[in-house]
C-alpha cells in the first residue's frame, strides 16, 4: 500500500515559553535529550556521527536507539536520521532507508518556536510503512509535550 503524497512525513508545532537558547540547549545536550526523550545516550551529538542509546520508556526498555547526526546549526536547526519505529530486537533494520527528523528553531518573543518534521516514510518497506508512520506520528505528539514539560522546569 503506498502513502499518500501528504502522508511521507510528519509535523508538529509547539511554542515553548523558554529562549531559543534553552531549548536549544534540550535539544542537543545528549544528556537533557535523553531525559525528556527517554533515552540514554552514549555521548554527544556529533554531526557526521552516529549516537547510540537505550530507551529508558516503560515498556520499551528493550529497545536500542541509532541515530546519525546530520546538521547542527545553533538555536536554528537540529536533524538526524534514523530508522523509524524500529523495535524489534531480532530484525536488522540497517538495509533499509531512514527517515530525516528536523527540529527548528524560531524565536517568538521570550518564547521559541518548535517544529519537529520526520519525512522520508515514503521510502520504507510496504510492510511498515504505514504502522511506523502511525506510531511515529503519536510518537512525535507526545515527545513535544515532553519537551515542553522538561524546559519548563528546567529553565
Amino acid at each position: 500500500m503506498k502513502l499518500p503524497i501528504e502522508s511521507d512525513r510528519i509535523e508538529k508545532h509547539i511554542e515553548l515559553k523558554a529562549p531559543l537558547a534553552r531549548v536549544w540547549r534540550a535539544l542537543t545536550d545528549h544528556r537533557e535529550f535523553g531525559k525528556w526523550f527517554g533515552v540514554n545516550l552514549e555521548g554527544p551529538f556529533v554531526p557526521g556521527q552516529t549516537n547510540r542509546g537505550q530507551i529508558t520508556i516503560p515498556g520499551y526498555e528493550h529497545i536500542k536507539m541509532e541515530v546519525i547526526v546530520q546538521k547542527m546549526e545553533p538555536e536554528r536547526l537540529f536533524s538526524f536520521t534514523w530508522h523509524p519505529y524500529a523495535i524489534d530486537p531480532k530484525k536488522d533494520y540497517s538495509r533499509e532507508p531512514s527517515t530525516l527528523v528536523e527540529f527548528r528553531l524560531e524565536a517568538k518573543g521570550a518564547s521559541t518556536l518548535l517544529t519537529v518534521t520526520e519525512s522520508g516514510f515514503a521510502k520504507l518497506p510496504a510492510e511498515r510503512r504505514l504502522e511506523a508512520f502511525r506510531m511515529n506520528d503519536d510518537g512525535w505528539s507526545e515527545q513535544i509535550k515532553s519537551i515542553e514539560e522538561h524546559v519548563a522546569e528546567k529553565s
